[in-house]
């Protein structure tokens, strides 16, 4: 099968998944109750979606300066959003894809080697990860009420909470420290795998390490995670704040763990193949607000619209903006971003 065509048959599978998936959000809706739903907004907190989501963007390309200065001592911190924000623009039509349009962007806009630029974007997603976790871990073991409705005594699971906290760090310090070994480990595991995947798996492996280049500069390590923390708490907030938007939501008077939960049941529902979480956001979030606290349909699924537009359209707007005047081609971009998802 052709790049092409596989390119092809995911777009067309991600589409299928959106389209699944907002049908099953929309289902039964009164539209009628869901505009007068939009109209009873509180949209001056809607409005402070666009600086919070803006500033977390902004921290992203600020901590991938971090992580590219063993391969580029100093890189524009301009150029470093634009690729970012590019990359997100993609991945609102083509999920996942856009993370190999932003080396590509750098990589022309820097002159950066972008094999080297993939291998932190690599690395990116790792920290990503352990930080989230670490927040989601901390945040409910602060805030146990959150898990409330799925536990009957949620004292039960709050060590859980703690050593999963504890255990991120470590793993945190282990791989910004211990990298080498870390690589060397999975490098041997080549012997479960057929060996017509040994060369992808090592060239994944390399793109790791290269990414890795940071963890020989410790004097980065604070800001990295500081800035990990920053970004992931942003999201939170975004989350958090557009409660107040909403009468009856405001009315619960939920805590801060509530949009923590909410957030982890976002990321999953973006893991799936849908461009921009199309579909799949609006309906994780709508059920998860409903099941776990009582808001009613309409009011949760207009919570759901308009916090994902805002995000999307945001960076449409401003991804076209870097798109445009940095003379980005799609038609360059075609060949590699095939090669990577082979």
């Amino acid at each position: 099968m052709s790049s092409r065509l596989k390119q092809f048959l995911r777009t067309l599978i991600g589409f299928a998944v959106a389209g699944f998936f907002l049908v099953l959000a929309f289902r039964g809706t009164n539209f009628r109750d869901l505009w007068e739903s939009f109209r009873n907004v509180n949209y001056g907190w809607v409005l402070l979606l666009i600086p919070i989501a803006l500033l977390s963007h902004w921290i992203r390309a600020v901590r991938w300066a971090y992580l590219l200065a063993p391969v580029k001592a100093k890189t524009s911190r301009r150029n470093l959003f634009s690729a970012v924000m590019i990359g997100y623009l993609v991945n609102n039509a083509l999920p996942r894809v856009g993370e190999f349009v932003r080396p590509y962007v750098l990589g022309r806009l820097e002159g950066i080697s972008r094999s080297s630029a993939f291998g932190t974007v690599v690395i990116e997603r790792i920290i990503d990860f352990l930080t989230f976790y670490f927040i989601v871990s901390v945040v409910l073991f602060l805030y146990p009420s959150s898990l409330s409705p799925f536990f009957d005594d949620v004292n039960v699971v709050r060590p859980i909470l703690l050593v999963s906290s504890i255990l991120c760090c470590l793993l945190f310090v282990f791989l910004f420290f211990k990298v080498g070994s870390v690589v060397l480990f999975a490098s041997k595991l080549k012997i479960l795998i057929p060996k017509k995947h040994h060369q992808e798996l090592d060239r994944i492996l390399h793109s790791f390490l290269s990414g890795f280049g940071v963890a020989r500069m410790k004097k980065t390590f604070v800001n990295i995670a500081f800035l990990s923390l920053l970004m992931q708490g942003l999201y939170a907030l975004g989350l958090f704040v557009p409660f107040y938007a909403f009468d009856s939501i405001a009315a619960l008077h939920l805590d801060f763990g509530a949009s923590v939960v909410l957030l982890a049941i976002s990321s999953i529902a973006f893991v799936l193949p849908a461009p921009g979480g199309l579909g799949t956001y609006h309906s994780f979030l709508t059920f998860s607000m409903v099941k776990m606290h009582g808001i009613e349909t309409t009011t949760a699924l207009s919570y759901s619209i308009i916090t994902h537009e805002v995000g999307y359209i945001l960076v449409t707007v401003v991804g076209l903006y870097y798109f445009v005047k940095d003379h980005v081609r799609a038609a360059d971009m075609k060949p590699m971003t095939m090669e990577q998802g082979t």
